[in-house]
């Protein structure tokens, strides 16, 4: 079994304090905050794992990120996977949904056809959760998003499990077919001492936008339809105060606070 996952470098959460917009770009300005790989694509990449036990094959990572994203992929390679693959160029920066997820289907394709192409379901940058259905779309197969559970049924068939607001549903997706998982789909597992050191003595193939078949529409800032609107910083006025005294006096001070919002 042939399983891509396809992952994300993202802003640590730890520096979220610090990262700031780009006014005229609106976007966000990732320089100086370390990334880590994306929680969701973990989980994906811990699916792929346990898919491969079961049932044999390999599983490539892919990412389209600055060339700092190779510590995220040896992550992966770490963890198990078996071949990585980055795609790094400025032409390609600044992109959209719609640019990302063509980029990323057509670097798919560099590898050939695969049964199975894990995702996770969003990122906390963009949270927009569209990526994952619109590399279904590009590459023309089935998709699902909000996956909470998967099991290979047989040679072409996939059964996954959705969550919705107001229940469970159950699908069976022929394969080939992209998957996007949440974070509950499993539990991921830990780096171990020999992972690393396999990581390390492994290749990640490094490409260019020039090394895989790009419309120079679509991709990149300039390939994005997406516009932004008016971005601001939300000032907080909202402060905690501690009531000091007694019980009674407490409650005197808090009512009097009461009345003067009251008013």
């Amino acid at each position: 079994m042939k399983i891509a996952v396809c992952i994300k470098a993202v802003p640590d959460p730890a520096y979220y304090d610090q990262i700031t917009l780009d006014p005229v770009r609106k976007t966000l300005n990732r320089a100086g905050i370390p990334a880590v790989t994306n929680e969701a694509d973990l989980h994906a990449l811990e699916a792929a794992l346990v898919l491969k036990n079961e049932r044999g094959g390999s599983v490539d990572v892919f990412t389209m990120a600055p060339p700092s994203a190779t510590e995220q992929l040896r992550e992966c390679l770490a963890l198990g996977a078996d071949h990585a693959y980055l795609l790094s160029d400025r032409r390609v920066g600044g992109a959209d949904t719609l640019a990302t997820s063509y980029t990323l289907a057509q670097l798919l394709k560099t590898s050939g056809q695969y049964d199975l192409v894990l995702c996770g379901n969003d990122t906390p940058d963009g949270a927009t959760g569209h990526v994952p259905t619109q590399i279904g779309t590009w590459l023309g197969i089935a998709h699902a998003m909000n996956v909470i559970g998967l099991h290979v049924l047989d040679d072409h068939t996939v059964r996954v499990k959705r969550q919705f607001e107001d229940g469970i549903g159950t699908y069976d997706l022929t394969m080939p077919c992209v998957v996007a998982v949440t974070s509950s789909v499993n539990k991921v597992r830990y780096t171990t001492a020999a992972g690393i050191s396999r990581a390390v003595k492994k290749d990640i193939t490094v490409y260019s936008a020039d090394d895989i078949e790009l419309d120079q529409w679509f991709i990149g800032l300039a390939g994005s339809p997406t516009q932004s609107g008016e971005l601001k910083t939300i000032e907080l006025s909202r402060a905690g105060k501690i009531l000091g005294g007694s019980a009674a006096e407490a409650a005197q001070e808090l009512a009097k606070q009461i009345r003067q919002h009251m008013d």
